[in-house]
């Protein structure tokens, strides 16, 4: 079985991290930890097409590079420290060489670090899916749905710590 997309996912009810390997021939994705489980859409088996998230159901879903931030952020401020200690001891051709070499790495990593889709409201993580009709990251989008959350939250604190519905797990 060749896997048609993989799926990173913080499981609704038990609040645990997931990792699945969706092939054509999976009908539903289940949590390992709790089992709770999730109807895959044969339109999303056979085409790799997310258009929805398979565990909220938001149709909120922004593109970014599959790629680690902090990693990403710890690689410019190494070239940034590197090159502030060149232009001290006054080496100006060292200190740009630094700065264009970091800025060649990033380049480079932008091109071969390949796409993953990621659902506002829930976090989870698709990759190796098909993109399609899917724009880039909305701060406007984002900010709504952590606003959502907060709500929830204040509101799970108020009821006794009863946790509010996320998601459409069933057993």
């Amino acid at each position: 079985m060749i896997a048609v997309m993989e799926l990173a996912f913080r499981c609704p009810r038990c609040e645990k991290t997931g990792r699945a390997s969706l092939t054509v021939e999976d009908a539903e994705l289940t949590c390992d930890h709790c089992r709770a489980s999730w109807s895959v859409p044969q339109e999303v088996r056979e085409s790799s097409e997310v258009t929805n998230c398979l565990i909220c159901q938001s149709q909120d879903l922004f593109v970014r590079k599959d790629f680690p931030q902090r990693l990403g952020v710890s690689l410019v401020v190494i070239g940034l420290i590197a090159s502030c200690y060149a232009w001290y001891h006054h080496q100006i051709f060292l200190t740009f060489g630094i700065l264009f070499t970091t800025a060649a790495i990033d380049v480079v990593l932008y091109l071969l670090v390949p796409d993953a889709l990621v659902c506002y409201r829930c976090g989870a993580h698709y990759r190796r899916c098909t993109l399609i009709d899917h724009k880039g990251f909305s701060l406007e989008t984002h900010e709504r749905y952590r606003q959502e959350a907060a709500r929830q939250k204040q509101d799970g604190a108020e009821l006794g710590g009863i946790k509010p519905h996320q998601g459409s797990g069933t057993n």
